[in-house]
């Protein structure tokens, strides 16, 4: 649509610029007596050569040569065509044109003054006029052709140059848009396999042990499947939808683990009307619960939310319980809520890593 206003724009700046060469010497004429008709046929033999000049440069010239990294081609070629069309008017106008007038025999009454007894000429009165005010002979027209043709190719090559800068702009910035909404759901959709994976095997684990609880953690999957199937097709869900889904998702990771390990939520709980991207919490609790969790030592899992006016922060803080699985915190999940919000939101968030002997911290600040 910008493209399609920018080839309009410039299809009815370059009829103006047309329209002022035609009629702008025709009102402006020294002889104003002279017919209009005649007047502007005269133009016309002027414009028509320019045309031509203007259509070789705008279509061959300038896609062909200049667009093309040819710069010192087009140069030359420009200078060419303008100098053959130049020698053409000069020619035209000088030896096929311009015909002598037939000469006038004198009549007995009319004295023939020397042209330089009155250097100023005679009005139309008969009055002598000063020297200075002799009439200057007029622009060859060759010579007004020649500045015409430079003035038209360098408009025009000027107007095709910039609109041609415009679009390769804008092009960069669609496909740069394209490309970051392309990654984002990229990266989203693989935040849902990662995700049933590990839920997946929490419910495993939980058939043998509690029958009833690995049927509520079906239905409660079930419940956040379809949260991740229909609710997230857009680019924003509701920050009340998401915060419903983390509840569920800890509630369903609960059921695993036994009163060794303390999981506190702490959740506003007024939640305002705001939107968010979907899942750019979920890889850092995941990440928690796969690094902070101890089945033979106390552990435990810490996560704090705050929603102001307009940013949000989450606090998520687990025991350590294997260095070297910590060392994996830079994994998949993480490395693409790092990218998530680096393509979302840019400079304006913030996301902290403390890796402490015994505790790992992770503070992340996005607005809303």
């Amino acid at each position: 649509m910008h493209n399609k206003r920018l080839k309009y724009s410039e299809i009815i700046l370059i009829i103006f610029v047309w329209l002022v060469l035609l009629f702008t010497p025709i009102l402006f004429r020294e002889d104003i007596y002279s017919p209009i008709r005649r007047s502007v046929l005269m133009q016309i033999q002027i414009l028509v050569p320019l045309l031509v000049v203007f259509l070789i440069n705008r279509f061959m010239l300038v896609p062909k040569l200049l667009f093309r990294g040819k710069q010192a081609y087009f140069i030359v070629s420009v200078l060419g065509i303008i100098i053959l069309f130049t020698a053409g008017s000069y020619i035209y106008d000088t030896k096929i044109k311009s015909v002598p007038p037939p000469e006038v025999p004198l009549v007995a009454d009319q004295i023939k003054t020397p042209p330089y007894a009155f250097p100023g000429g005679v009005d139309t009165f008969g009055n002598l006029r000063p020297a200075s005010s002799r009439q200057q002979r007029p622009i060859p027209p060759f010579a007004n052709f020649l500045i015409l043709s430079v003035l038209v190719v360098g408009f025009d090559t000027g107007l095709r140059s910039g609109l041609r800068g415009i679009n390769i702009e804008n092009e960069k910035v669609r496909l740069e848009k394209e490309n970051v909404a392309s990654q984002l759901v990229l990266l989203r959709n693989q935040v849902s396999p990662h995700f049933l994976m590990n839920t997946l095997n929490n419910i495993h684990s939980l058939i043998d042990i509690n029958t009833e609880e690995a049927k509520e953690a079906i239905i409660k999957l079930s419940k956040m499947m379809r949260y991740l199937l229909y609710e997230t097709e857009t680019e924003k869900t509701t920050l009340k939808k998401e915060i419903e889904f983390l509840e569920s998702y800890i509630k369903l990771m609960k059921l695993r683990f036994n009163e060794s390990v303390r999981i506190t939520l702490n959740l506003p709980t007024v939640i305002p009307d705001k939107t968010i991207p979907p899942f750019i919490f979920t890889s850092l609790i995941e990440n928690a619960f796969k690094h902070g969790i101890s089945y033979k030592d106390e552990s435990f899992i810490n996560i704090d939310m705050v929603v102001g006016n307009d940013r949000l922060i989450l606090v998520v803080k687990n025991s350590k319980t294997d260095n070297i699985q910590n060392d994996e915190f830079s994994g998949i999940g993480i490395e693409n809520t790092r990218k998530r919000l680096e393509l979302l939101y840019g400079a304006d968030y913030h996301l902290d890593i403390i890796d402490n002997k015994d505790l790992f911290t992770v503070n992340l600040s996005v607005p809303i």
